[in-house]
């Protein structure tokens, strides 16, 4: 198989090396508590131990603050970590079972609210036109359109629990894919991973965004400003990519991810360049309106039709991704676009 790697940006020349530092040169804080789940995660994270709920409350709500912020928190074990949490209660057989049981829950709801087509191949359809015109409903149209650099900035730091973390959930699908879909998987991965050179990891290049708009780079850092549907787009990749049972709704995801990738980059590289933001945050998008556009071929044919033609009985779970993917991302578009009518800030706290 070909590579499918974009050209490099001419916005930094091959080996060149960036000013901001690392994103994840050392481990988060552990964020503050919403409530009485992620409360007692995080309560057992810092202090060594004590009690655990064994199940999440009745009364607890599947995409809310509480149960989302425990959910991302426990993800985040296999991920960076915590500083000061000792690095093996990744494994804490307490903590994996109320893991359990806030996924059971998650995933139910997501079962019930994101539904669609269940071929893939229909799912990956209603993907590929894009609406004529803006319905009010998008992120990216919005700033193209009338988006403010105070906007701008708050998406970035909202999307930057997703974006410094960029292409991880998803290898861990590879192990679980073989023959054509791993060998095309891979072939993305290398590019998301920035085929060999550090400097153009996607998650560096958004980290490098991030500077450019005066924001902290530091992986983690705005967890306590990102509300819960912020969470749920995270934790939904999470989800996916920790479960082999899940691999067929990973597969739909990331599909989901790389189709509409293209023509959102290209909406969000010509409102950062509308604002006035600096080469290296027009060259996040930029390079994935490039990049995204050929590995959305190579996803579609390779990926998606190579995991139907290996294992056939998985079309409904890949359809699945597909639909829970613009189910999340549509009530983070929601939240966010009614917070700036409103004129309110989009997050639960400054982005400084």
């Amino acid at each position: 198989m070909t590579t499918v790697r974009a050209e490099p940006s001419p916005h930094r020349g091959p080996g060149a090396a960036s000013d901001v530092p690392e994103s994840r040169r050392r481990s988060p804080e552990l964020p503050a508590p919403r409530g009485e789940l992620s409360g007692a995660v995080i309560d057992s994270l810092r202090h060594g131990g004590g009690p655990l709920p064994q199940s999440a409350p009745e009364h607890a709500d599947a995409y809310g603050d509480d149960l989302q912020l425990a959910l991302y928190v426990l993800y985040e074990l296999h991920y960076q970590g915590f500083a000061g949490v000792d690095e093996d209660r990744e494994w804490d057989p307490e903590l994996l079972v109320l893991r359990r049981s806030l996924e059971q829950r998650f995933l139910m709801a997501l079962r019930a609210d994101a539904t669609g087509p269940e071929s893939a191949e229909e799912a990956i359809a209603g993907l590929l036109t894009e609406p004529v015109g803006y319905d009010g409903t998008s992120v990216s149209h919005h700033l193209q359109r009338d988006g403010e650099l105070w906007q701008v900035r708050e998406y970035a730091a909202l999307r930057s629990l997703y974006h410094l973390k960029e292409a991880d959930p998803h290898a861990w699908v590879i192990p679980r894919l073989h023959g054509r879909a791993k060998a095309a998987m891979v072939a993305v991965e290398f590019d998301e991973f920035g085929a060999g050179r550090p400097e153009d990891i996607h998650a560096r290049l958004f980290a490098d965004l991030m500077a450019d708009l005066g924001l902290d780079t530091s992986y983690g850092h705005h967890l306590d400003a990102a509300p819960a549907e912020a969470l749920v787009v995270v934790n939904l990749m999470s989800l996916f990519g920790l479960h082999r049972a899940l691999r067929g709704a990973l597969v739909g995801h990331f599909a989901a991810v790389e189709i509409t990738s293209s023509p959102g980059s290209r909406r969000l590289a010509a409102a950062l360049r509308r604002v006035g933001a600096g080469p290296a945050a027009q060259r996040f998008y930029d390079e994935h309106v490039e990049a995204d556009a050929v590995h959305e071929q190579v996803v579609r044919r390779d990926v998606v039709g190579g995991l139907l033609a290996a294992e056939p009985a998985l079309d409904a779970d890949i359809a699945f991704g597909v639909h829970a993917t613009g189910f999340v991302e549509d009530r983070l578009a929601a939240h966010i676009l009614d917070a700036w009518r409103a004129g309110r800030s989009a997050l639960t706290a400054p982005a400084a």
